[in-house]
This record gives structure tokens, C-alpha cells and sequence, in this order.
């Protein structure tokens, strides 16, 4: 907005008439600025079109791998074992004993005011044989408990307090030497000395000091299959889970018991129906929001005639596009077969649904026809919505691309406008004030002229 120039001379209301004019000059401009407005909303629903197809398309790429339907439930018999199916597990059921529970190594020191070597010097052996050298920054318990948690040996040491000396009344304290993981592989033999004494033979094995014992001893734990039988087979495993009892099945147990557990396993067909259900309602949603942005609405304009909206995606051939292919992908036959018949249909409107009991029907009739079919189904899906969403050579991305492309350029004219219509406000600003001073100019011309005239003698009359 310039300067307020409202005629003082000529009384127009000149600010008024540049803004008149300046928006009839304006309408080039604002006509672009509505296809920006129409483009970005048009943008915003293709990029949350976008999202949604990409999220479908890694949805459906899962459901159709092996895993996607290869659904187990685990099951025991026991509140102190619990199982869990993976891919690749078998149904089926087994018996076993669950022996021992995983153990980490314990082992503490004698109660001690300092370390009683100097240098304060440890080496650690471990199960294999290897060992690691430790020197601590002094003899202080807590410095050598520090020293062994830095080391990265396998080992943890906490300092823990155990009384008086009697002789001396000085604080006593332990040290507790801890394996940092349970199984036999864990356990250690902690000598004070250098690892030339362990190898000469010349170290002193902690457990030989006056008031040192091992509290816990490292084990596995272990499983006896069809204990009691001719066929039993122990299993052992560094953890209290077992990955190898079964195939595609972990076992969990909390408690050692000489009762036999029975593990079963059983096909999940409720999961399958809910993986097959939420991919048939994945593609609907999308159908629906299509649905919604392609709709025409109707209003009445001011003289009561019937005014057509179009949606934000009506008439767009990219999205009708998508929408044909998920269609197709959905209940195109599988060898010969509807995918009515699993409970996977699309109704007379457009709306993808699916029928659990029809799909249950199936699955007791011939599961592995059904199994085969979802991930088929999932896999033709998961091709449309990537041939749609791709990153870079998506039909919807590529769209939105070319719109970004198109909006970049009506703001750069949009940007090129503001400075024309800049430079015309200035320029009717000018005239108009021009306009004034030459007004004023001629008023006080009259105003000269009318004075002259006044002072002119009178006619006398004859």
C-alpha cells in the first residue's frame, strides 16, 4: 500500500480508485495464486495417497514371503516354560525334562583392607584357555574392582564390605568376581600374579586364599528329551532359551522340575486369517480414500443455479490407474480360482471385504491351497502399490514430482507479478499526485484571475 494521496484539491477518493484499479490489474496474479492453492492441495493428497500405498506395499511384500504365513502357536505344559514358533517351525508334540537352569560363575576373595600383591596385578583364565592381564591404578579394592569392570575380560568385580579387622578395627571388604554371561563357556580361574606366573605355575590361584570360596560354578542349562526312555538326548544351551529343541522354536525356561513338559505346536490359522483380513482392509482403505477425493459435489450459487465441485483427484487418469490395479491384484483368479472362495471379494461398489468364516471353511479344507493363495494375492498387491509408490520411478511419485514442478514455477511468476504490480501502484501514485498538484495549480490561477476580475471598476451607469 503507498502513500494515503486522497485528493485534498480534486476531493476524490484517490486511495480508493489505485485500489480499484490495482486489483482489476491484480487478477492475472491472483488467478495464478488459485492454481497454486489447487495444486497444493491437489499435492497433499496424492503424497498422503503416497504413504498409504507405500505403507501397503511393505505390508504386503512381508505377507507374501514364506514367513508371512508360516504362523505357529507354541504352547506347554508348564507355568516355568514358555515357547514361542517362528518361521520354519512343524507341528507337532514333545516331551521333556528340564534338568538345570544357565549359571553364571560367583566367586569372592577373602575379606581383605587391600590388595596384598604389589604391583596389584591379576590375570584371568577363561574356559578356553585364554587369558587377560590386569593391573590396577593402586591397591585399593576399589581401584582393582575398577580395573577388572574396564578390562573387558568376561568378568565383573563389586567391592562389598564385611566388617571389621579385629586386630586393627580397619574396614574389611570382599571382592565378588562375576561371570558377565551364564553357560560353562563363562566360567574363569582368577590367579593373582602376571600371565608368566599362570604359565610358569607360580601364580596364586584366588580360590587357595585364606577365606575365598565359589559361591556359583558356570553351567549351562540343560533339557533331557524322552527322559527315562532308551531315546534320551540331552540338550544344553549357554542361556535358559533353546533355539535348537525344535526347529523355527524357542524355549524358555525358569525353573529346573523332573516332571516331563509337553511343547506343542499347532498352525496359527487365526493370525493367518488376521494377516489375510488386514491386507484386504489395507487395500480397501485406500480404495475408499480414492473414493472420497474423486467424489463431485453439488451447491447453489447466489442466483439459486446448481454449482458441480469436482474432488481433488477427479479426472486424474494416474490415480484411477492405482485404483484399477489393486483392484485387479485383489480378485483376479489364483490357477483357476476366485479369491471369493478364501472370503477375499470386492462388492458391487467397490469395496474390497473379507469373510473370516469362508476363510476359516477354506483353511480346514485345504490349508496349504489357502496359504498359497493370501501370499499370491499379497505378492500381485505388493507389485501394484510399488509400481505405484516407488521412490523414484512411481506413477504417484513421479506425479507429485511433476506438481512440486508446476507449483515452483506459478510462484516464480507469482514473485515476477508483485514487482509489475510494485511498479503500476507507484506509477498511479505518481499521476494522481500530479494530478493534484496541477489542480492546485489551476485553483490558485482562478482564485488570481477572480481577484483581478473583483477589483476592475464597476460600469457606471450612463
Amino acid at each position: 500500500m503507498g502513500m494515503a494521496i486522497d485528493g485534498l484539491i480534486s476531493g476524490l477518493q484517490t486511495t480508493d480508485l489505485i485500489n480499484s484499479l490495482m486489483q482489476a490489474e491484480a487478477i492475472p496474479q491472483t488467478l495464478l495464486k488459485n492454481k497454486v492453492t489447487d495444486s497444493t492441495n491437489f499435492i497433499s493428497a496424492m503424497q498422503a495417497l503416497n504413504s498409504k500405498v507405500a505403507a501397503l506395499a511393505d505390508s504386503a511384500a512381508k505377507l507374501a514371503k514364506p514367513a508371512g504365513t508360516d504362523l505357529h502357536t507354541a504352547s506347554t505344559s508348564s507355568t516355568t516354560v514358555t515357547a514361542t514358533a517362528g518361521t520354519g517351525a512343524v507341528d507337532g508334540t514333545i516331551d521333556f525334562t528340564v534338568d538345570r537352569l544357565a549359571q553364571s560363575q560367583v566367586t569372592v576373595t577373602g575379606p581383605l583392607t587391600e590388595w596384598p600383591d604389589q604391583p596389584p596385578t591379576l590375570t584371568f583364565v577363561a574356559a578356553d584357555g585364554t587369558t587377560k592381564q590386569i593391573t590396577a591404578a593402586s591397591s585399593s579394592l576399589a581401584d582393582v574392582a575398577a580395573a577388572i569392570n574396564q578390562a573387558g575380560a568376561g568378568v565383573s568385580a563389586t567391592r562389598v564390605a564385611a566388617g571389621l579387622d579385629p586386630a586393627t578395627g580397619q574396614q574389611l571388604y570382599r571382592l565378588q568376581l562375576s561371570s558377565t554371561k551364564t553357560g560353562a563357556a563363562a566360567a574363569f580361574t582368577a590367579y593373582r600374579g602376571t600371565a608368566a606366573d599362570v604359565a610358569a605355575g607360580t601364580a596364586t590361584n584366588i580360590l587357595s586364599d585364606a577365606g575365598s570360596s565359589q559361591v556359583r560354578q558356570a553351567q549351562d542349562a540343560q533339557l533331557t528329551l524322552w527322559a527315562g526312555t532308551g531315546a534320551a538326548q540331552t540338550v544344553t544351551s549357554a542361556t535358559n532359551s533353546f533355539a535348537d529343541v525344535l526347529p523355527g522354536v524357542t524355549v524358555s525356561v525358569t525353573a529346573a522340575s523332573t516332571s516331563p513338559v509337553t511343547l506343542t505346536v499347532a498352525r496359527d490359522d487365526k493370525s493367518i486369517s488376521a494377516a489375510a483380513g488386514s491386507l484386504a482392509t489395507a487395500v480397501n482403505d485406500i480404495l475408499t480414500y480414492i473414493g472420497q477425493k474423486q467424489a463431485v459435489s453439488t451447491s447453489t450459487d447466489a442466483a439459486g443455479g446448481t454449482v458441480v465441485t469436482g474432488g481433488v483427484f477427479t479426472g486424474e487418469s494416474s490415480v484411477r490407474d492405482v485404483n484399477q490395479k489393486l483392484v485387479d491384484a485383489v480378485i483376479a483368479p489364483i490357477g483357476g480360482v476366485s479369491p471369493s472362495t478364501y472370503g477375499i471379494s470386492i462388492t458391487r461398489d467397490g469395496a474390497v471385504t473379507f469373510d473370516q468364516d469362508v476363510f476359516a471353511t477354506a483353511m480346514a479344507a485345504d490349508p496349504d491351497a489357502v496359504k498359497t493363495a493370501v501370499a499370491t494375492i499379497a505378492q500381485r498387491v505388493a507389485d501394484a502399490a510399488t509400481d505405484a509408490s516407488d521412490t523414484y520411478t512411481g506413477s504417484i511419485s513421479l506425479k507429485i514430482k511433476g506438481e512440486q514442478s508446476t507449483v515452483k514455477s506459478l510462484n516464480d511468476q507469482i514473485t515476477d507479478w508483485d514487482g509489475r504490480l510494485a511498479d503500476r501502484r507507484a506509477t498511479l501514485e505518481k499521476t494522481y499526485a500530479n494530478l493534484e498538484v496541477q489542480l492546485q495549480q489551476l485553483q490558485s490561477q482562478s482564485s488570481w484571475l477572480t481577484g483581478q476580475l473583483s477589483s476592475l471598476p464597476s460600469a457606471s451607469a450612463s
